[in-house]
Parts: structure tokens; sequence; C-alpha cells
């Protein structure tokens, strides 16, 4: 009796636990749909946000990162990872936001920007057309 009250009082002094809630890793990128670049790293900052433990330096992310790239994309990576040992800060594997940045600036569509403007440029000429028809009939 005594050692269960003792494994219960030990029990309740420690702070409860929490297991972080496992997430389905980020779908496999390969480069060839720009679109998908911007939900990739979404992905995978949502992984390190849920698991700050494994992912609190830059270079497990970039590494785990790399795992899910094939294709275009793996072909991209490949020459950095064929040399793990270099540990300079400003190295590509070593530094998230730049590995970041590099995905961005290589594999999104460039014309993005342009689309959008030309798209939302279509939405206010629909606008100042029905603004128009409704004054004229005013």
């Amino acid at each position: 009796m005594a050692n269960v009250q003792a494994d219960l009082s030990s029990e309740a002094s420690r702070p409860p636990t929490f297991n972080n809630p496992s997430m389905k890793a980020p779908d496999c990128f390969d480069g060839t749909q720009s679109f998908k670049v911007r939900i990739f790293i979404q992905s995978c900052h949502l992984i390190f946000h849920n698991d700050k433990e494994n992912f609190f330096e830059d270079r497990k992310k970039v590494l785990y990162s790399t795992s899910f790239l094939i294709g275009r994309a793996e072909k991209w990576i490949e020459p950095y990872l064929s040399n793990l040992t270099n540990k300079e800060p400003n190295y590509l594997l070593n530094d998230w936001a730049l590995f970041e940045s590099q995905l961005f600036k290589i594999f999104r569509n460039p014309n993005a920007v342009r689309k959008a403007e030309a798209e939302l440029d279509g939405v206010r000429c629909v606008y100042e057309t029905v603004d128009n028809i409704t004054i004229y009939q005013q």
C-alpha cells in the first residue's frame, strides 16, 4: 500500500505532458507546378511550428524538407546534399530562410504577380462597368 501511495504522489508531482498530434507530411514537391511551392513551404512551416522540439535548428528544417523534393527540385538540391559536412552558417543546408527564398526564386512563376494584377484589373473593370451602368440608369 505504501508503494502505491508513493507512486501516486510522485505521479501527481510531475507536470502533465502533452504529445503533439502527428501531422501529415508535406506532399512531395517536384518543381513543375509553380503554385505548389507556396503550399509546400506552408506545410513545412506547420510541421516545424507543431514540433519545435525537433525543428529548433535551421539545418534540421532544411534537411527534413529536402527529403520531400523530387524531380526537378531534387536535381536542384543534389549538389548541396553532396556536401553535407559544410557547417558554414550561410550555406544553403544550414539556413532555412536562404533555402526558402531560393525555392521561391527558382520554382515560383515569375509572372505570378503580373497574372494576379491582371486578374484584379479584370475585377476592377467589371465593378467600374456596373457602377457606370448604375449611374447611367439613374
